[in-house]
């Protein structure tokens, strides 16, 4: 009989937050990068609707990450 191996979670896995798109209304998960600065902004087109949302990133600390998107708006 073959056993299964458990999957255990990644020590080091990178941590993830979800924004909510201005546009559709999703909840949208991404991956955090802790090493890009406490203070991130970047744009990024909704996986749903493909609207781009500015997503601004806080990372206060490690275990308290901040995210918030709005819509970008082209002039």
């Amino acid at each position: 009989m073959k056993r299964r191996k458990r999957k255990r979670p990644r020590p080091n896995a990178a941590p993830e937050a979800s924004y909510i798109c201005g546009a559709c209304g999703e909840d949208i998960v991404v991956p955090i990068d802790l090493t890009a600065g406490s203070e991130q902004s970047y744009v990024e087109d909704c996986p749903v609707c493909c609207r781009p949302n500015v997503i601004h990133v806080d990372i206060l600390d490690p275990d308290d990450i901040r995210v918030h998107a709005e819509l970008e708006y082209e002039s």
